[in-house]
């Protein structure tokens, strides 16, 4: 028996109460068997549109008629979507049917979703629907198209990296034939768009099984990342590296936190060591500047999936300091928050331990600077100083008011900073004027 929440065993009860079936249906479902917190809960019933507008007036919300969903609140900022069973039509463009059907058939309206565990039903008495031996696949944690595999990806190719999501996020592996259909479909990904690619790729990446989709899937994620395809198996020739680049870049994206930023960083790293590898008389290999051209291929990834311009800042500015030396000490800590600012520092600091984290074992030494690095970050931004212009204790009205005009402001102001954050001056109104005074007029 399954437990459904108060709020949509009331939906489930007026919708049978007036002679319709109603079952929940969804994601909902499989996480809840899973043990895992459910999210959104969805209702599929045989009631046709009108009759649930009709129910649940003045509280339901006509969102997708044209599909057959109603969403019924369930309180302030809440709802619950019921959609009435229904046939998909052809699907032409490999994502949307050119129309679709009502019916009142349960079984019909599973046979149409993408994976078995993904097309389980149940009442508002916990009582399971599942046609398709969905809930035999949560125990075995396989992941099986519904209906002919190929069928299923040819009418909507989003469902391919979806399933790549679901395995990225449960841990399930992928039925054979399921399997054999995402590779020979993935081509149909280019008939996507850029929006849905990323909003399924950030699931991917920020799945707790990560790796395995990374290095079972190369080729899948290629359609739309052409940039990565070099990486797959291109030897490193050197003994900081036991992993080729692509699986060290894997390695680097599991062995990060699941923040989005993060794990697009390190998907992205060291896309230029391809073009810019070489090797030297004794046949050691080395990437001179290849964080150089990751910058552009990087940059380049992020415009086509239609990233926010402040994710692909952030993003590359990780890209392009990844590899570069962060001396140890005080004076290093404060010039470095100056420069990228407490958050990005962080980040950054992230980034090069998951980096050395993918190395060979024998040079993960770097995680004890590193852990330096951290510590002395939080004992200088616990003694609090001055690390921006922002905190100085000088405005470019009180330069103004000195006789200083146009760009030499921002250099004296530039010039303050350094002397405060070196320690030769107090951040004090007074004493940084005195100063300006006597050595930047």
């Amino acid at each position: 028996m399954l437990e459904v929440p108060a709020a949509v065993e009331e939906i489930l009860e007026r919708l049978e109460a007036a002679g319709f079936e109603a079952w929940c249906v969804g994601g909902a479902v499989r996480d809840a068997l899973l043990g895992r917190e459910p999210g959104d809960w969805d209702v599929t019933t045989s009631a046709p549109p009108e009759a649930v507008l009709s129910l649940f007036a003045p509280r339901a919300l006509p969102t997708g008629l044209q599909h057959g969903t109603v969403t019924v609140k369930t309180g302030p900022g809440a709802g619950v979507e019921v959609t009435t069973f229904r046939r998909d039509g052809e699907y032409l463009d490999n994502r949307h049917p050119d129309h679709v059907e009502f019916t009142s058939s349960l079984a019909e309206d599973l046979s149409r979703r993408d994976f078995t565990v993904n097309a389980i039903a149940v009442d508002r008495r916990g009582e399971l629907a599942d046609p398709f031996g969905g809930r035999e696949d949560l125990g075995r944690r396989v992941l099986r198209a519904v209906g002919r595999p190929e069928k299923r990806f040819e009418e909507d190719a989003l469902r391919i990296l979806r399933g790549l999501r679901f395995a990225a996020r449960l841990g399930f592996a992928i039925e054979p034939e399921t399997d054999e259909a995402i590779r020979r479909c993935a081509p149909l990904l280019k008939n996507i768009a850029p929006e849905r690619i990323q909003a399924e790729l950030t699931g991917i990446l920020c799945g707790e099984h990560v790796l395995e989709v990374l290095l079972g899937y190369p080729k899948v994620l290629g359609v739309f990342l052409p940039e990565i395809l070099p990486c797959v198996g291109f030897d490193q020739h050197s003994v900081y590296h036991c992993y080729d680049v692509w699986e060290h870049t894997a390695r680097a994206v599991a062995a990060v936190k699941p923040l989005p930023v993060l794990r697009y960083a390190m998907l992205f790293h060291d896309l230029g060591k391809p073009e810019t590898f070489s090797m030297d008389e004794e046949g050691r290999g080395h990437f001179y500047g290849h964080w150089r051209r990751s910058v552009p291929l990087a940059r380049a990834a992020m415009e086509r999936l239609r990233m926010d311009n402040r994710s692909k800042e952030t993003i590359l500015t990780l890209v392009e300091r990844h590899d570069c030396e962060l001396p140890l000490g005080e004076k290093s800590a404060r010039r470095n928050l100056a420069r990228y600012g407490e958050e990005t520092l962080r980040l950054l600091l992230a980034v090069k331990r998951a980096d050395n984290l993918a190395q060979a074992e024998a040079y993960r030494d770097r995680q004890v600077l590193l852990r330096q690095w951290e510590d002395l970050l939080e004992l200088v931004l616990q003694e609090g100083g001055c690390f921006s212009l922002r905190q100085l204790a000088v405005r470019g009205g009180d330069l103004t008011g000195l006789g200083l005009e146009g760009p030499a402001v921002g250099r004296a102001l530039e010039a303050l900073l350094e002397q405060v954050m070196d320690g030769r001056l107090p951040n004090d109104r007074g004493i940084l004027l005195e100063y300006a005074k006597e050595k930047l007029l």
